[in-house]
């Protein structure tokens, strides 16, 4: 079985948040669908208010305002391959405020709409992207067919 290890940093005053397991839980079956390698994994999700994913935001995509998740991939510093093997993927930031807004404004149900954050934000890491539309519909389909997994229903339409 796949070695997995998930830091959950939780530094949100709200609590419209899933619980760790569920967290866990999208995120192995992610990682298990999409890799088949034997290394463990390891990855940070980050639960954040609008003012930290707001500065993030700003910092790294000089975009204003907050936003819902934000993928951080990690890139071992040059002279350091052997850190590729420990299958470092990064960090995910998912703003609490943000998914729960969203969730509310698009008649979405909370736990859902978090199961598909936590789940495209894994993919970006692993490298999927929706930077053209070709690249967009690759992974909107994949998360579209992981997310039935847990009885999620399509969340484009």
């Amino acid at each position: 079985m796949m070695q997995i290890q998930v830091d959950i940093q939780r530094a949100s005053d709200t609590f419209d948040y899933p619980t760790d397991e569920d967290i866990e839980s999208w995120t192995r079956y992610t990682l298990q669908h999409e890799c088949d390698q034997p290394e463990p994994f390891q990855l940070g999700v980050r639960l954040v208010d609008a003012a930290e994913s707001t500065e993030l935001n700003q910092s790294y995509r000089g975009k204003e305002g907050p936003t819902n998740v934000l993928s951080f991939p990690f890139e071992p510093p040059p002279g350091y391959p052997e850190l590729i093997s420990h299958r470092l993927l990064g960090d995910i930031v998912i703003c609490v405020p943000i998914v729960t807004q969203e969730a509310m404004e698009q008649q979405k149900n909370l736990q859902s709409h978090w199961a598909h954050l936590v789940t495209h934000g894994v993919l970006h890491l692993l490298g999927y992207d929706h930077q053209n539309d070709q690249a967009a519909e690759q992974m909107e389909a994949l998360e579209i067919e992981l997310l039935s997994h847990f009885k999620i229903k399509n969340p484009y339409q």
